[in-house]
């Protein structure tokens, strides 16, 4: 509800959105290498350096990713407001740029680190039933919905020359992208219990 809430209240348009959802892929990146490496040091050396492998892949594979997408964004965003993008984009740079594009993006995308902080600490509390691999790949799901949102931003702005069905089109897709991710969860967490419930 917090993008919602900030379209109405602060006049967000489609390149603050975008971006934010931009940010939220960096912390799911971030908290995702952080399940990994809990992940594998729960298999003791062995499973410790695989996990240390596999998460040094996992976030040169999906920096890159995060980063061509900034960058786009951040001529999305330059276009949108009639400018002319200021020379090529370090990953600082982006991030700066993204939480300074409009009123309350730093504090909602702080609401959102909270948010998937405290969702994977109750995940793993509970007992992580995922291997390493399968945490790698859980994020690459929203790269699809951002490169799905950015043609519904994009083709708003050209066909009718208003962002704002872009960007109420991008918030359903997202929530219907989460909805399909707890609903899924779920359904695992009741066919596979937690390891702590199998182990006892």
């Amino acid at each position: 509800l917090l993008p919602i809430y900030a379209v109405f209240a602060f006049g967000w348009g489609a390149a603050p959105l975008v971006l934010l959802y931009w940010l939220e892929n960096l912390i799911i990146g971030a908290v995702t290498l952080l399940r990994m490496l809990v992940r594998g040091a729960s298999g003791g050396a062995v499973g410790a350096a695989g996990a240390l492998f596999t998460g040094a892949f996992f976030t040169v594979h999906f920096g890159l990713f995060c980063f061509v997408h900034g960058t786009f964004l951040t001529y999305f965003a330059a276009m949108s407001e009639g400018r002319e993008p200021e020379g090529f984009p370090t990953p600082m740079s982006l991030i700066g740029d993204a939480l300074a594009i409009a009123p309350g993006v730093m504090p909602i995308a702080a609401a959102l680190l909270a948010w998937h902080v405290l969702s994977a600490v109750q995940d793993m509390r509970a007992g992580e039933t995922d291997d390493v691999h399968t945490i790698m790949s859980s994020p690459y799901g929203r790269i699809i919905v951002l490169h799905f949102g950015l043609f519904i931003g994009f083709g708003a702005m050209a066909v009718l020359g208003d962002p704002l069905l872009g960007v109420l089109g991008l918030i359903l897709l997202d929530v219907a992208w989460g909805v399909f991710l707890t609903v899924r969860r779920s359904r695992q967490d009741r066919e596979d219990p937690p390891i702590a419930q199998q182990e006892s």
